[in-house]
């Protein structure tokens, strides 16, 4: 599907694709703008002291723009998994049982697909705030727009996943899953607004510390 071919979609009577397929393809394209900013940052004698974090953020932000992607045909496809069942007859009781086990077993499937997504909004947050001060400032805006669209796909997808909980039928899965949730917003939050308050500050930062091999 092309892009105007899934905004046609997204704009139609059909359900799918929905709102978590829209926030995983806002994510994806915070994701290719963080390889953006490190692709115009690598190869720059000005900044030549964060060269590995241009590479370690182009790459994850070119993982992370297919992985969203990926997340957005995963949803979609969980949303139907759940519509089917939905569906499914309940003349009996044999029937009514089988029911509600598949929508029960749909229902984790449409939560837990959303929940990936905000998990990795967590590493587009996060390379997003490593470039922060260290690549190109000519681009540094388009770091603070990968962080809101990053911010808008989580909490999407956190809503996603918040609504499929209560057709789970298990109130400690349920209440695991907002847990995690809450944290996850939280932490995506703190990441954001810090590499915006950089962005505007212009701030010059020094170069992250290498990672223990080990």
């Amino acid at each position: 599907m092309t892009l105007d071919q899934f905004v046609g979609r997204l704009a139609s009577g059909d359900p799918v694709p929905g709102g978590g397929a829209a926030s995983a393809l806002a994510a994806s394209l915070g994701g290719a703008l963080v390889a953006m900013v490190a692709a115009l940052s690598e190869g720059r004698e000005k900044y030549a002291a964060h060269a590995a974090t241009h590479a370690e953020a182009g790459a994850l932000g070119r993982d992370l723009a297919a992985r969203f992607l990926t997340l957005a045909e995963a949803d979609a496809e969980a949303f139907s998994r759940y519509s089917a069942a939905l569906k499914l007859p309940r003349d009996t009781d044999d029937e009514k049982a089988a029911r509600g086990e598949a929508i029960r077993e749909a229902a984790r499937g449409a939560a837990e697909v959303p929940m990936e997504c905000v998990e990795a909004c967590v590493e587009l947050l996060a390379a997003a705030e490593a470039l922060a001060g260290r690549s190109n400032r000519n681009a540094s805006s388009d770091l603070s727009v990968a962080t809101l669209l990053g911010e808008a796909a989580a909490r999407g997808a956190a809503a996603n996943v918040m609504v499929n909980l209560p057709a789970v039928g298990d109130q400690s899965y349920a209440g695991s899953m907002t847990s995690r949730v809450v944290g996850l917003l939280r932490e995506i939050e703190t990441l954001g607004l810090e590499t915006r308050e950089i962005v505007i500050r212009g701030a010059e930062r020094e170069p992250l510390p290498p990672r223990d091999a080990g």
